[in-house]
């Protein structure tokens, strides 16, 4: 229960690595509060799980790449738990399109999305931590952010932003006993990468070490470490949860 107490907050939390991550943080003591758009029922399950933990837990319906939802978001969160220790910029979509044939409108989608939504949440959630001078906040970019990935320039964009703007809160917040962190996944196992055809997924397995796709609670795992005080000197970083793939 190394989370025993702390309140946490992880956006897109209804569904896949989200889920996954909430539930972890849930069984080792968080009070969790998770971010859905459209899926009030998948998220309440997801909450109702986490409660069986003993801890509080509550799904809120909430746009964060909307400045005014995310701030109000905020707010809400604080009211219902009485604070906030952590943060995992979790939310996020994908529109994939080789740049000649990519819209605008899909461009727009995943920078907002994706990278819009980390600094709105970072920004109204760094205010309270500031007032009590501790917080961990953890966003969830990808290996696509490290090294690209044809016909993924909108969201290789955003998630190597998600990595600059990790490693700039680490320097602006530390002085406040804030941290800031960034996970670079791999592969995972999810709703996404089932539609998949196998020839693609054995394309994948080659450029993977270990020969396996993630498990979302491994990703998970990474996030609690991260969330925990058990890396209390860490900040700044980029983790890579990719079976090897970046090397």
């Amino acid at each position: 229960m190394i989370l025993k107490g702390k309140i946490a907050l992880v956006t897109g939390g209804s569904r896949g690595i989200g889920a996954s991550i909430v539930e972890c943080l849930a069984k080792n003591g968080a009070n969790v509060a998770l971010t859905y758009v459209s899926s009030p029922e998948k998220a309440e399950e997801v909450a109702q799980r986490c409660a069986a933990h003993g801890v509080v837990a509550r799904a809120y319906q909430s746009n964060a790449a909307v400045h005014a939802d995310a701030e109000q978001l905020i707010q809400q969160v604080v009211s219902d738990f009485g604070g906030l220790d952590v943060l995992v910029n979790n939310a996020g979509i994908t529109k994939d399109n080789l740049i000649l044939r990519m819209t605008e409108e899909q461009w727009d989608q995943v920078i907002t999305t994706n990278l819009k939504s980390c600094f709105n949440l970072t920004k109204h959630a760094a205010k309270q931590m500031m007032r009590t001078r501790n917080g961990s906040i953890i966003n969830i970019s990808s290996v696509v952010g490290v090294f690209g990935n044809a016909g993924q320039s909108n969201y290789a964009a955003s998630k190597a932003g998600m990595i600059g703007f990790t490693k700039s809160m680490a320097k602006e917040l530390a002085s406040r006993n804030i941290r800031c962190n960034a996970l670079a996944p791999g592969f995972i196992e999810t709703e996404m990468t089932h539609v998949l055809d196998e020839k693609t997924k054995e394309s994948f397995m080659k450029a993977i070490p270990l020969g396996r796709l993630a498990r979302p609670e491994e990703v998970a795992q990474a996030v609690l470490f991260l969330a925990s005080d058990q890396s209390s000197y860490i900040t700044g970083q980029v983790l890579s949860v990719c079976g090897g793939m970046n090397m």
